[in-house]
This record gives structure tokens, C-alpha cells and sequence, in this order.
């Protein structure tokens, strides 16, 4: 993959670039082999492989620039807009929805947040598309200012953006760098924006996490489901669930399902996507992962976790060393608070692991782990 930003020295997120495919996907697996160390019973499935471009399903646009001329992209380090509209990393209709939102910011006059001078009011251009192609937009604004402005001219967006769905404002009045703010704005009748994969509808909410690499996203879980339905307990719990991805992959006949997840929008989201796929045996609720495992008066059979990059911690990981969960099926992005778990679980030995690769062209993936207790 060429990139222009990269070779004119504007953009250097993409750390791989250059290198091949190959060449990337080898060295990501030899370097988690390594982080996780030697391991005679361990059996590394092959590794999934992804789109060298056109992968990620959602931009974090920076906007810069002026509020006749925006950028879209990041900023250089003295503050000034790059626009990356024609980044190859983005999906098809992500690129083709870049132009007309650039326009749209004109059109409603919204001046982008100068960080410099702390003036301005648009901040970020979030953009997810879903894998049937429907687009959910939000404005990260620092006020509430230009919201009667944008719902003046969402009509006009909104025709000329026929896959446009959901639309929000996000409020983050604070000067720091964070990408989104607490408060959200629905300026649209729909709320969620359906994301589809492997047959299953889920719903995702202006707030709510979802993968970037939506084709990678579908392999993760039938992934996870595989070795769910190979072992086939009776109880699972899916800690940190998100919009209920793996949960609502694992439901089936005679297997209660409970996914834990501290955003309410994310619960309801999951809630919602099991009501219509009539699977009444996947429930959800708002709580933090360790809190409700140190609680809860039973253990699983089967613990899916899918915790940040930091991991599960000392004390999950202790609680499922010493619990009686036979077996845990491990999502993680970051290989280093995965080693830093197990060493904390040696009861529960890597039996089976597989790198996806939901990241080309940097040094990011996700690796998928199956535990049993020895």
C-alpha cells in the first residue's frame, strides 16, 4: 500500500508502512509468540488476515483549517490542519461521505476549535459505517452553540448522504485531548446504527465501542463461537461486552448467557439486538466486570473477556484463578497485559490462540485465547 500523507513526512501513524504485507503479518505473530513465551501445549491456528487498505469502518477526524476551507485528518505539531480525506486505511464510503461533511461544515458555518487560542467550536468528525453501508455521523462540538445550526441544515445532509442514519452533537467543553465528551445530542429519530456481521444484528450507539475492522470483527467471533460451541457449557458470561458482540454470537438453545459491560449504551444496545433476534436466554447488565465477578454467587462454566489494553487486573485475574470457570476464551489487544494475566492464572493454560490482524500497517492486533484449566 502507497500512502502520499506518509511519504510527504504529514501523517506517520501508519508505523508499517512500506513494509510488506508478508512481512508485517510474520512479524506480528513471531513478536506475540514471543511476549507470551515458550509454550510446548499452546496450538497457534493460522493467523487471519485482513484488507492491506480500505479495512477501518470508522474515522476520529481532527477539524482544522477554517470554517470555508475545514480540514479533516489530524494536526501537525504546530496546530495546523492535515487533511487525510484520501487516507487509504478508510472504507469506500467513509472516503465519499469526507467531502460532503467538509461541505456541510462550511454550509452551517461551524469554525473548527483552534487548539492554540482555545477558540472555535468544532472539535472532532466522528464517522462509522456499518457493514450494510448506513453511515452514523457526530459532531464533537465544545458547546451547545452551533447545534440549532446543524439541525437548520441536517435536512440537506441528510439528502445528500441517502445512507446517513444517525446524527449527533457531542459536547466536550474541556480543553484537553480527548477525542468525544460526556454528553451526547441525538439530533436524528434513529438512534442506533445497525451493524451486521455473521447473520446477527447488533446495535451500535453514538457512545458505544465496535470494532474498526469490520471483515476482521466477523472472524474474531465466529472464532470465539467455534470454540464455544465445541465445548458447549451450559453458562457463559461475556465481562466487558460491549453491544454484546460475543455474547450474542454464543447464545444458543439450553446455554444462558450474561454479558457485564459498564456503559448503559452499550447494555442497552445488546438488550435491544437479543429482543429481536428472540434470544432470551442472552441477558445483559450495566456493572464493572471485576465487581461483579467478586460478587457473584456462582461461577460459569465459561468466561469470555474482553478487557481494554490494560487487561483484566490483579484482582480478576486472581478471581478466576481461583474459581471453578473451567474454561476462558481471551480477546485481547495487547499482548503484554495478556502475558502479565496469565502469569497471574496458571491454572488456566493456553490450549489454543490465533493473531487477527485488525490493524495492517501498524504494529497493533488483536490475539484470541482459549484457556483451560489444567
Amino acid at each position: 500500500m502507497h500512502c502520499s500523507s506518509f511519504a510527504a513526512d504529514l501523517c506517520r501513524s501508519c508505523t508499517l508502512m512500506g513494509q510488506s504485507y508478508p512481512e508485517q503479518l510474520a512479524a506480528k505473530q513471531r513478536h506475540v509468540e514471543q511476549v507470551l513465551g515458550p509454550r510446548a501445549d499452546l496450538d497457534w491456528l493460522a493467523p487471519v488476515t485482513s484488507p492491506e487498505s480500505g479495512f477501518r469502518n470508522k474515522a476520529k477526524m481532527v477539524v482544522g483549517g477554517t470554517a470555508l476551507q475545514p480540514t479533516l485528518g489530524i494536526l501537525d505539531a504546530t496546530g495546523r490542519g492535515i487533511d487525510l480525506r484520501d487516507c487509504g486505511l478508510y472504507t469506500p464510503g467513509l472516503q465519499a461521505a469526507f467531502g460532503v461533511l467538509a461541505h456541510f461544515v462550511a454550509r452551517a458555518g461551524l469554525t473548527p476549535y483552534d487548539v492554540a487560542r482555545r477558540s472555535g467550536e468544532l472539535k472532532n468528525l466522528l464517522v462509522t459505517e456499518s457493514p450494510d453501508g448506513e453511515l452514523m455521523v457526530r459532531f464533537v462540538l465544545r458547546s451547545q452553540e452551533p447545534v440549532a445550526r446543524i439541525r437548520k441544515h441536517l435536512p440537506v445532509l441528510l439528502g445528500e448522504l441517502p445512507h446517513l442514519r444517525v446524527v449527533s452533537a457531542n459536547l466536550l467543553p474541556e480543553h484537553k485531548a480527548v477525542v468525544e465528551g460526556e454528553r451526547e445530542i441525538l439530533l436524528t429519530e434513529q438512534e442506533t446504527l445497525r451493524m451486521r456481521l455473521n447473520g446477527i444484528d447488533m446495535h451500535l450507539r453514538p457512545q458505544s465501542f465496535f470494532q474498526t475492522n469490520t471483515e476482521v470483527a466477523a472472524a474474531l467471533y465466529r472464532q470465539a463461537t467455534a470454540w464455544v460451541d465445541e465445548l458447549a457449557p451450559s453458562s457463559v458470561w461475556d465481562l466487558y461486552c460491549g453491544v454484546g458482540g460475543f455474547a450474542l454470537h454464543c447464545a444458543a438453545p439450553g446455554r444462558a448467557v450474561l454479558g457485564v459491560e459498564t456503559s448503559r449504551e452499550a447494555v442497552a444496545s445488546a438488550t435491544l439486538s437479543a429482543h429481536e433476534a428472540g434470544l432470551s436466554c442472552a441477558t445483559f447488565q450495566v456493572g464493572d466486570a471485576t465487581a461483579f465477578a467478586l460478587g457473584a454467587p456462582h461461577a460459569p462454566g465459561l468466561v469470555v473477556v474482553n478487557p481494554p489494553r490494560r487487561g483484566l487486573g490483579e484482582e480478576l485475574s486472581r478471581w478466576l484463578e481461583e474459581s471453578s470457570v473451567e474454561h476462558v476464551v481471551y480477546s485481547s489487544c495487547h499482548s503484554g497485559s495478556l502475558a502479565r494475566d496469565l502469569a497471574a492464572m496458571p491454572s488456566l493454560r493456553p490450549r489454543r490462540a490465533r493473531l487477527l490482524d485488525m490493524f495492517p500497517q501498524t504494529s497493533h492486533y488483536e490475539v484470541l485465547t482459549l484457556l483451560e484449566r489444567a
